[in-house]
């Protein structure tokens, strides 16, 4: 209660005659409800406007700041110095009677009493409707209102839903509660006019929160939105990307369903009825308009196609609006087909492209790389007498730009400069990219200067040339734009920044100090960036203990927000071998408080367990789980590799989980170390449930095949061991000692000669090199099928003298063994 007195007092002298009596409003409809509160009475509400009355006077003091004395046409006052009113609109030209020569009078005198006195008991309430829209600033039509309401003449709800956009148009919410208020105290009802016009004017505002609370306040009183008001609602969900709820609100619209079930006033709300009774009618185009852009606007190709459908089908005929609409969402959803059809239907319908309808098939087209297509609907916009405008030039040129199609783009510019079309910033960048790519450095040089000598460009578009240059490696060519820039007098930390990135690029390493060094000298504060990139750079050039003191006065400057900077650092450090010095860096950045995320512990486990460090890299390991990080599979891998290295079988088979689980699955290396710790414990269905994984993903190598022979050698399943043996030598995965080795030991060890001997034949044909592995297995062999010891020492002692004829002697003597095994079977 206390809001609504306070508001009220506030504006007792705007609305003089607030608690006066009033003649009779006009009678706008007959199912309109007879009184209703005022929603401020209500104790929630009142808590729930009180809440927000500082935040909107906020907005709105930024708003003004924003846009102190404009006046556009929306409602935003400007401020007149002489004390004159700009004039009304031309509109008053199609008015006839008195309204022509009461506006004129309001706008070439001042005083309302004195322009509105002669007129006073002849103006009707139409007339003071027509007046009162006709002004296009929202203190002069209040002080007309003010006027009308002074002196007794006749205020209806009309009139104060005209004020109520007029005041919200221009953002003046305290003097529209007043109003509100005013309005309330006379009894005068609002309609569903004046519900939609307060949720629309609220929401345009930005007031997302209060104009729900005038819906809900609508259907508190039992009002049911019109379809005017429906729409409203509708975009104001749209605009807040609430899409869901748009849709949900029009579905329980369109079928009459209780908008507010909970609300009681609604069972006897006539209007509730009445929209059931023509749930499955037809609506106006703006309301299908309106859906479409929603569905649309939610990624819905689907139910926007099925609206459009209903539209025709139900005779309602589309607007250039809903075909632009249309046509813009099959483009987005790569359905060319469809828009060619719906410019077919555009024919048929007599419905005529516009602009915008060009410039979204030139868009299309080009986002969709049919250029020549593209480039054809911008010649038909100018064959059907439209003029493109700078968004129809700026779509082409772009896309010329990017495919360096330096012709085509120079045509369009000579077309803007005859127009008087001005090329903006960004185009102007991705035209200079276009000359530096197609070889091009002094034209592009030579485009760059006519924008540098108008004196117009910004800061981020030196900073986007500069880039432009330094990414190809144009160092000098760099280097100009930035001295230019810095001849404007409006260096910024961008341009340095981008200068820096330039000569890493270039791989001019001391200039980027030199340049970083000076930017004090420029009065130009180093950011978070600056700092960035030039220890990205040095870092990128192996020269990490260049970076460190960098680094260290980021820390000290207070930049250091994470611990990418100290990462680059680290890394570097390991790169080099340099442990200690990237531990060093680690204990620095954990003494600053900075935390170190799954990167930097995935680097030092790495580097640590490449060093031999083992027990280092677990002692890392454990301080991510403690730290509760989320692993990501590089780091998954890495620690499978330690646990694996260490057997520590529960933390790798843990690890290996979260890997199946991730999206990228485990990598081929990851699965061959679970079989390697398999084999080692003698876990045989967990190692062929990842080996017959790997093979149905076609990813089994020959490591994965060799650990599983392996594995079945060990608990003496020769028979299996044997058949993988054999899928190895089919697939061709014996390609180095170890896995010839492997498999030669396993027929050794099987007592299977004949496949020994071919495999040793293999070896020598493939100038695989014997080591002790081989001779050891082909001694096996022999020993087994009788020959002495003395004779195989002597084997190797011949081996070690002379290959060649070593290898003589290690044939014949398995010849024989493979004649007494053929000797053997024959009996």
């Amino acid at each position: 209660m206390f809001v609504k007195v306070q508001l009220f007092y506030i504006h007792t002298s705007i609305f003089a005659n607030a608690n006066t009596n009033v003649d009779k409003t006009e009678k706008l409809s007959n199912n309109t409800p007879k009184k209703q509160k005022l929603p401020l009475k209500n104790g929630t509400n009142i808590v729930k406007r009180a809440q927000r009355t500082v935040f909107r006077r906020n907005q709105h003091t930024q708003l003004k700041k924003q846009c102190p004395e404009k006046n556009s046409g929306d409602g935003v006052v400007e401020k007149s110095k002489t004390g004159l009113h700009t004039k009304c609109s031309t509109k008053c030209v199609s008015y006839g009677g008195i309204i022509p020569s009461i506006l004129k009078d309001l706008d070439t005198i001042q005083d309302v009493e004195e322009a509105l006195r002669p007129w006073e008991n002849k103006i009707n309430n139409k007339e003071r409707s027509i007046i009162l829209k006709q002004q296009v600033k929202w203190d002069r039509a209040l002080e007309i209102f003010n006027w009308f309401n002074d002196n007794k003449l006749e205020l209806n709800v009309i009139h104060y839903n005209i004020m109520i956009r007029i005041l919200g148009r221009a953002r003046e919410w305290a003097l529209l509660e007043g109003l509100w208020n005013q309005m309330n105290a006379r009894g005068i009802v609002a309609t569903n006019s004046t519900y939609g016009t307060l949720i629309d004017v609220y929401s345009k505002g930005g007031l997302r929160e209060d104009a729900l609370f005038w819906l809900e306040t609508m259907l508190e009183h039992g009002i049911e939105p019109d379809e005017v008001t429906m729409v409203i609602v509708v975009q104001l969900y749209k605009k807040a990307g609430e899409f869901q709820k748009a849709e949900e609100f029009f579905r329980k619209w369109s079928l009459g369903e209780p908008l507010r079930p909970s609300n009681k006033h609604m069972m006897d709300a006539p209007e509730s009825v009445e929209r059931a009774l023509f749930s499955n009618a037809s609506f106006g185009s703006h309301t299908y308009n309106t859906l479409i852009d929603t569905y649309g606007k939610a990624g819905q190709h689907k139910e926007a196609s099925e609206t459009f459908a209903k539209m025709l089908k139900q005779g309602i005929p589309p607007t250039t609006v809903t075909f632009n609409t249309m046509i813009h969402i099959c483009g987005n959803h790569g359905r060319l087909e469809e828009v060619s059809s719906l410019l077919r239907k555009m024919g048929e319908l007599r419905c005529s492209p516009d602009t915008r309808t060009y410039n979204t098939l030139i868009s299309l087209h080009t986002k969709h790389n049919d250029i020549d297509m593209a480039t054809k609907y911008f010649k038909r916009m100018k064959e059907s007498y439209l003029e493109p405008d700078p968004v129809s030039y700026r779509t082409l040129l772009y896309a010329y730009s990017i495919r360096k199609m330096v012709c085509e783009a120079e045509e369009l510019i000579t077309e803007m400069d005859e127009k008087g079309l001005e090329i903006d910033q960004f185009t102007q960048s991705a035209l200079t990219r276009m000359y530096i790519e197609a070889g091009m450095p002094e034209r592009s040089l030579l485009w760059f200067q006519r924008f540098h000598r108008a004196g117009n460009m910004t800061s981020e578009c030196y900073a986007a040339n500069i880039d432009a240059y330094g990414e190809r490696g144009h160092i000098s060519e760099a280097e100009k734009v930035f001295l230019w820039c810095q001849e404007r007098k409006n260096l910024s930390a961008v341009e340095f920044n981008v200068m820096i990135k330039a000569y890493g690029v270039g791989k001019y390493y001391d200039k980027a100090c030199q340049l970083f060094d000076s930017m004090d000298k420029h009065g130009v504060a180093a950011d978070r960036c600056s700092y960035s990139s030039l220890i990205q750079v040095l870092a990128s050039a192996d020269q990490p203990h260049i970076a460190k003191p960098y680094l260290k006065r980021m820390q000290v400057a207070g930049l250091v927000t994470n611990c990418i900077p100290y990462c680059a650092v680290i890394s570097c450090f390991v790169k080099l071998g340099q442990l200690e010095m990237a531990e060093g860096v680690y204990k620095e950045m954990i003494g600053h408080g900075v935390k170190p995320d799954i990167i930097v512990y995935g680097v030092l486990i790495n580097a640590l367990y490449g060093a031999g460090r083992v027990k280092e890299a677990i002692s890392y390991a454990n301080e991510i789980k403690r730290a509760g990080l989320p692993g990501n599979t590089v780091i998954y891998n890495s620690l499978i590799k330690l646990y694996t290295k260490v057997g520590n079988l529960r933390e790798a088979q843990e690890t290996y989980r979260l890997l199946q689980s991730s999206e990228e699955g485990p990598a081929v290396y990851s699965s061959n170390c679970m079989i390697g710790l398999y084999t080692k414990q003698s876990m045989v269905e967990q190692a062929k449930e990842i080996f017959e994984t790997l093979k149905k993903n076609g990813t089994a190598n020959e490591f994965s095949f060799a650990m599983m022979l392996c594995l079945y050698k060990n608990i003496e399943r020769f028979d299996v061991a044997i058949q993988i043996a054999n899928q190895m030598r089919k697939l061709e995965l014996l390609t180095d000692s170890l896995s010839y080795n492997i498999v030669l030991d396993l027929y050794a060890t099987a007592g299977r000669p004949k496949e020994a001997i071919e495999i040793f034949k293999d070896m020598v044909t493939a100038s695989i090199q014997l080591d002790d592995c081989s001779l050891r297995s082909l001694r096996t062999l022999l020993l087994r099928y009788g020959a002495s010891r003395q004779g195989v020492d002597n084997l190797q002692v011949m081996m070690k003298k002379d290959a060649s004829h070593g290898l003589q002697a290690w044939m014949s003597a398995l010849t024989s063994v493979l004649e007494i095994d053929d000797y053997d079977t024959d009996e």
